[in-house]
Order: structure tokens, then sequence, then C-alpha cells
């Protein structure tokens, strides 16, 4: 026979369950009502891995605007760097990585056309980033960058095959446009190799490496 005691601590049990289920349904029933699931997507989310790379001519984006699809727009950033945007005309993203941009485009609509906007910028092909070794190299050419690594000197050569046995390390220059001016560094790998302490020398796209020859 179940004591007085076992009884009550019984149907405590069942009350307490009951209290449980009953909180727990109406919690549910909260959530459903705020529409937590419908609110706009985070910003964080939007951005893609490869968010800190920067932005260039050629790259094709895509920019969304929440609950806004007309400012929907696909576009390929001009050789300017500017892409062109509803309401907002030419924006120049070029330099900028995904982020940045995204924000850019927010302020931008935010200052007067829209409250709070939630902006996605996602990178749907970035263009081709080629540079060039050439000289006293075992396989001299135009090579691709890695997707979303940097090249410094010593690995630009390593992927033309590394030096011929004529080949000069201490004799390599880099033939760059910058501001649409070309200019020749003159640099020694050798020197670069042998003290790791020495900061290496970072390929941009478009840059000639030439590996001068070695003199007996």
């Amino acid at each position: 026979m179940t004591s007085r005691n076992g009884f009550i601590g019984v149907l405590f049990s069942f009350c307490l369950g009951v209290s449980c289920i009953t909180a727990l349904c109406a919690d549910e029933r909260n959530q459903k009502g705020s529409g937590k699931a419908d609110s706009a997507p985070s910003l964080a989310s939007a951005v893609p891995v490869d968010s800190e790379r920067a932005l260039s001519a050629n790259d094709v984006i895509a920019v969304t605007v929440y609950g806004e699809e007309d400012l929907t727009a696909k576009t390929i950033i001009d050789k300017n760097g500017m892409v062109m945007l509803q309401l907002l005309g030419q924006v120049k993203l070029s330099g900028l990585t995904v982020k940045d941009a995204t924000t850019k485009i927010q302020q931008l609509y935010d200052k007067d056309y829209l409250v709070n906007p939630q902006v996605n910028v996602i990178v749907e092909q970035f263009a081709a980033r080629r540079f060039s070794v050439l000289g006293q190299v075992n396989k001299p050419g135009s090579i691709d960058f890695p997707q979303n690594e940097s090249v410094n000197l010593l690995e630009a050569i390593a992927m033309a095959g590394g030096y011929t046995r004529l080949g000069a390390p201490s004799k390599v220059r880099v033939r760059r446009q910058e501001n649409g001016v070309e200019k020749t560094i003159n640099l020694n790998a050798e020197e670069m190799s042998k003290n790791s302490k020495k900061k290496n020398f970072e390929v941009l796209p478009d840059d000639i490496i030439y590996v001068d020859e070695r003199t007996f």
C-alpha cells in the first residue's frame, strides 16, 4: 500500500511535469507570435569565406537588399573599380574586402533612401589574377595566383620550376605598373632565402618577374 507521503510525492511530480509542458508550449507560441523566423538575415552570415580578398576589376558580384527586390543587382566591377547600383549610381568597390564593400553600400542606402538596410554582397566569380616569371627559370610563363592566397617572390620562382643552372638568384627584376607608370624593382632573392628575418617581397597581379643569367 502506498504511504500518504509517497502519494503526495507522486502527485507533486505529476503537477511539476504538467507545469513544464505548459510553460514549454507557451514559450513555443510566443516564439511563433514574435515572428523571429521571418526576421532579416544577419550581415555576418552573408559574408563569404573569402571575404578578406580585395575586390578588383572584372570580379562578378551580386548585391541584394533584404525586402527590396528592385535593388537586386548582378554586375561586373569595371576597369575603374566601379559598379552601377540602383538609386546610388556609380559606386567604387575595388580595393575593398567584401565586408567593407557591404558596409559601404549599406551606409549609402541608409544615408538617403532606406532605414537600416540589410545588404548582402556575394562574389560569384573572382577575376583571374596572374603574374609572369621569365628568364632563367625552368618553366617560364604566366602563372595564376592560387585562389584566395598571396604569393611572395620565392614562392613565385618555385612555381616557375625554380632556377636553371644559369639562373642568378641575386639578380631578379620585377616590372610593375603603379598608377599607370611602369617601374622596375631590383631584388636579391638569394639573400631573402638565406635570411629568414628579411621580409619577403609580395608579388602583385600582372607583375613580370625576370631572373637574370649568372655571370662567371
